[in-house]
Order: C-alpha cells, then structure tokens, then sequence
C-alpha cells in the first residue's frame, strides 16, 4: 500500500503577511491535495491540526508509512524580515528515500515557483520531524510568508501548487498521476472469487483488500483498464472491467 503521512504546519502563532497564518493555509493546501492523492491510489493520514510539532512525530510513529511529507511556510530573521525568498525541500542526511522525494519536489516545484533558481533540496539534521520520524521524511518549506509576493503566491495559487506536490509524492510512490473529478459509486460484478484492490494499477502489484461481489465501491479515477477507487476507507486499484459505475 502506498500511505503517506502528511503533516501541514501546526503553527498558528505564524502570520502571514497577508492575513492568515501557517497553520491554516499549509492546512487549506493538504485539503487540495487530498483529492489528488486518493485519486492515484495513495492512502492519506493527516495529523491534528491543533496539535504540535511532537504530536504530529508521536502519530506518524505509531503507523506504519511510507512516507512523511511536512508542509510549512517560513520567515526571515532581522534584517531578511520580509525580503528572503526561496523554496527548500529539507531531508535527513544518510536517507536515500528522503533526498529522492526532495529531489523530485525541487524538480517539479522548479517549474511553478517563481523564482525556479531558489528552489533546492537540503540536508538538515536538527529538524525534528527529519530526525524523529520512523518513516523517511521531507520537510517542505514552500515559500515566506513574511513576504507580500511569497505570501500571495501561496494563497492564490493552492489548486496548481497542490496539483505540484501531488504529481511529486505520486512520480515518488511510482503511480499515475490522476486528475480529481467527482466520485462515482460503482458496484462490483462477478461471475465467482472476489476482486482485488491491488496498490498499483498492476496484476503484479501488492493486494490491499479482497472486494466481494455486489460490494459498492467509490470510483476516484480511471487509468487504462483501471479504476482507482476506495472501499472500506481504502484506496487502491481495481480492473475496470469488474465495476458497474
């Protein structure tokens, strides 16, 4: 199964400049990208919001994911108070996994963020949510919201810069890249067995769940003779040819 830990900004005490502050708007972008990943098959775990940084660490811990993506904005100390600009994808030293998913974020987000020549990836040892998690991790701090232009890339453009970082954790996780459109309910039909709900839209790929016949599952997307579509709170792959929409 594909599982991604996704951890925005737990941070209220951070404004933006704009109004605002990181905690709601790195949440409003983890509500956009939801879809995204549920639509590619990638099951979703979010922490509290209203929790702190140590929580979020102890809840990724007592999982077991593939992945923790931590969304955040940043700010300039003193003097670069409102001026500093760029995009940096942070990971643990030593972690093949963590420098491939940063690697794969600067790539993509090089092409949306407005200044493409300061986005890049980042050892960094001493950011808890690197250091502490089980699973590999990347921190992401997206842009400053101390900065008038940075703060309103963020807030107007949450649909292309959600579509971005979903195109990443899927190019990571090996899985089409499927645009959100509105669920379908469809019912499973066989002649005998049950259907499989595999991790990738392939007859190789891993089995997640057995779907019996006249099941009702939700159909997310479509990708060749395949439909992503979750049942029983598990999203996944499934043949096409089985479901009735």
């Amino acid at each position: 199964m594909s599982s991604l830990f996704l951890s925005p900004s737990t941070q209220q005490e951070n404004s933006y400049i704009s109004g605002g502050t990181e905690q709601f708007w790195m949440n409003r972008l983890a509500d956009v990208m939801e879809p995204y990943l549920h639509a590619a098959g990638i099951n979703v775990t979010r922490n509290n919001p209203d929790g702190s940084v140590l929580t979020s660490i102890r809840q990724s811990n007592l999982g077991h994911y593939d992945f923790h993506l931590a969304l955040h904005s940043n700010a300039g100390a003193g003097e670069a108070a409102g001026v500093t600009r760029y995009s940096a994808a942070y990971y643990f030293p030593g972690s093949a996994a963590g420098l491939r998913m940063a690697n794969i974020l600067v790539d993509n987000l090089k092409k949306l963020y407005p200044l493409p020549d300061r986005v890049f990836a980042q050892e960094n040892a001493s950011l808890a949510e690197l250091r502490r998690t089980r699973a590999p991790a990347v921190l992401l701090e997206l842009a400053f919201h101390d900065n008038e232009e940075d703060a309103a890339w963020i807030k107007d453009n949450l649909e292309p810069i959600a579509e971005n970082l979903s195109l990443s954790v899927t190019e990571y996780f090996g899985l089409p890249a499927i645009a959100p459109s509105a669920p379908q309910s469809g019912t499973v039909t066989l002649n005998s067995g049950t259907l499989n709900l595999r991790s990738a839209p392939l007859l190789d790929a891993p089995i997640l769940r057995s779907i019996p016949d006249g099941a009702n599952v939700e159909v997310l997307g479509v990708f060749g003779d395949w439909y992503s579509v979750s049942y029983l709170e598990t999203y996944g792959w499934a043949a096409a040819q089985y479901i009735a929409l």
